[in-house]
């Protein structure tokens, strides 16, 4: 395996060094699909609606910007676009007079399962370097990092 970009930091403590493997990977991840999946989607677009997937309901907009970690404003612009291309609605929020709930549409089911296999197509190369047992853990570890890291939030 290539390593040249670690330099000293193999004196910096290991829980650093993963969460800073896992920075530079996501930002290397984000790049690639964003790539893939140009131009028909951007990456806070899919994201939204992998996230809406993933929840399997509707969500408040507020609720939205917090999980993505982005402004209300920037949450709004992302939501406007979306319902643009029909992927998904909005209606009024019943529990906040002055929010939205954002639901997943059809075609933006449909939209989310595109560029997933689209992705998963732009990233078979992969399993040249990594086994799929090797997947399999690394998934186990990095859903743990991932909980415990959301309730330090």
């Amino acid at each position: 395996m290539n390593d040249t970009a670690t330099g000293g930091a193999a004196t910096d403590p290991p829980e650093f060094q993963l969460l800073n493997e896992v920075g530079i990977i996501d930002q290397l991840a984000q790049h690639r699909a964003a790539q893939l999946l140009a131009p028909v989607i951007n990456m806070p677009q899919f994201i939204v609606l992998n996230h809406l997937v993933r929840r399997g309901s509707d969500a408040a907009q507020v609720d939205l910007a917090h999980a993505m970690q982005v402004t209300k404003g920037a949450m709004s612009n992302t939501v406007a676009r979306l319902l643009e291309k029909g992927y998904i609605t909005v209606r009024a929020d019943p529990d906040d007079a002055r929010g939205k709930r954002v639901s997943l549409s059809a075609s933006g089911r449909r939209a989310r399962d595109r560029a997933v296999a689209k992705l998963g197509r732009g990233l078979e190369g992969m399993a040249e370097v990594l086994s799929a047992q090797e997947v399999e853990y690394t998934l186990m570890a990095l859903r743990k990092l991932r909980v415990w890291l959301d309730e330090q939030r």
